[in-house]
């Protein structure tokens, strides 16, 4: 993953954010699913509603920081890295298989990849 975040103070805290941005990130890809019932969301915490664990988290997370902040203040990271993963995903998905994902969560589609 590359950001292009400005000015930054401690690059390993950015790095830390983006590599957490990519589990999350896959969390969304792969399971993220809300779902409601009369208007209220059925889940409430992590027990019904699944997360990326160790076993399917992403295996190998560069990070790149573009090095462009000549007249910039330093500012937070945030959470930049979390949108762009999906669909980021669902590319390479493409590339390696010839598959198109058309809807999230991924789920049962990669069996059929």
């Amino acid at each position: 993953m590359a950001i292009d975040c400005g000015r930054y103070v401690n690059p390993e805290g950015v790095r830390k954010q983006i590599e957490g941005a990519a589990i999350y990130g896959h969390t969304v890809a792969l399971h993220g699913r809300i779902t409601t019932t009369r208007g209220a969301v059925d889940q409430s915490n992590f027990h019904d509603y699944p997360v990326t664990r160790m076993n399917d988290a992403p295996l190998d997370v560069r990070v790149h920081i573009v090095e462009d902040f000549v007249h910039l203040r330093p500012c937070g990271v945030g959470e930049p890295g979390v949108p762009p993963y999906t669909p980021a995903l669902v590319n390479a998905i493409h590339d390696a298989t010839g598959k198109r994902i058309r809807r999230l969560p991924i789920g049962d589609q990669l069996k059929s990849a």
